[in-house]
């Protein structure tokens, strides 16, 4: 597949857009470096990240006529491998029991405090941060799959092959936050981007959503945002019917939903009452659900960087499974 310029620019915007900070009135409060403006002193709390997902406002992107936002930004931002869904969108003709009997559902990592997938690791690659974020050190990892076997939600999937990743990404050095590069013959997940939360940014599927149905929140400040606005937290786990994903089955998890069927979705509207058409040739409000045609560009950017002078593709590789 051939990679023109103006797609590998494409792919780069998107995953550029989903760093803007996440406080930027208050960055902007205490002025900037240069200034002689004293830095406030910096906070001994912990974050303790939570994410709410508003089911009202999701409609699965099929309004716009585009795939799920939510996955595509965390594909093109964190470099996800072929075929890995980090977070899924389920659709009613999934099968899943969807929650409250919504239409969609967006199915990021859990991030349970009474992880099955850590309780079973015999190696400790699988582990708690101080923030309550599950990570996998995939240097630790071996490979045994427990961790994916015991995880009532699917949120896990494992690299069967090498992954194809951009070739900046291959050659960077193992970072365990970031999961980057990935490691053949090991487990990958959902990570609620705390690289960037940890920066004042934002979640890839925050910041790209559409409809601003996905919050990052802080339980130990009590606040949420969407990247549109910011609410305390409490207002959003009081809504009504609120709830998380099998709770029942004691895993504690750390996302929250609120019942609906995306009837607070809306797409923008143009002077002339056009709908946005997004990527492809479908009408906006035409129902249909594009999960099928999320990207994984990686192969085609390897062969792009490949066929330049001088450049090194990433390597033929293998598909990526969960």
């Amino acid at each position: 597949m051939k990679l023109t310029r103006r797609e590998l620019l494409k792919g780069a915007g998107v995953a550029a857009a989903t760093t803007f900070p996440l406080l930027p009135e208050v960055a902007y409060a205490h002025g900037g470096a240069g200034e002689g403006v004293e830095a406030p002193p910096e906070s001994s709390r912990v974050r303790q990240w939570v994410m709410v997902i508003d089911l009202r406002a999701c409609d699965g992107c099929t309004g716009l006529g585009v795939p799920p936002q939510c996955s595509q930004a965390c594909n093109w931002s964190r470099f996800v491998p072929e075929g890995q869904h980090w977070i899924e969108v389920y659709d009613s003709a999934s099968g899943q029991p969807l929650s409250g009997g919504s239409d969609f559902l967006p199915a990021p990592c859990m991030q349970c405090q009474n992880a099955p997938c850590v309780n079973v690791c015999p190696v400790g690659a699988s582990f708690h941060s101080p923030e309550g974020v599950v990570r996998i050190d995939q240097e630790r990892c071996i490979g045994c799959r427990l961790c994916m076997a015991a995880c009532p939600y699917d949120r896990r999937f494992f690299n069967w092959g090498e992954p194809v990743q951009p070739p900046d990404a291959k050659a960077a050095p193992y970072d365990v936050v970031s999961q980057i590069p990935a490691i053949k013959g090991t487990v990958m997940k959902c990570d609620f981007c705390t690289d960037k939360t940890s920066a004042g940014g934002l979640p890839a599927c925050v910041a790209a959503c559409p409809h601003h149905a996905i919050y990052i929140g802080d339980l130990e400040e009590g606040i949420a945002t969407n990247g549109a606005q910011m609410v305390e937290l409490r207002e959003l786990l009081s809504a009504d019917g609120v709830q998380r994903y099998k709770e029942d089955l004691g895993t504690e998890p750390r996302v929250y939903y609120i019942p609906g069927h995306g009837e607070h979705a809306e797409v923008d509207m143009d002077a002339e009452g056009n709908g946005f058409h997004g990527n492809g040739s479908q009408s906006p409000g035409s129902g249909e659900f594009r999960k099928g045609d999320l990207e994984w560009p990686w192969r085609a950017i390897s062969e792009y960087v490949g066929s330049l002078p001088g450049g090194t593709s990433g390597g033929p590789g293998g598909m990526s499974d969960g």
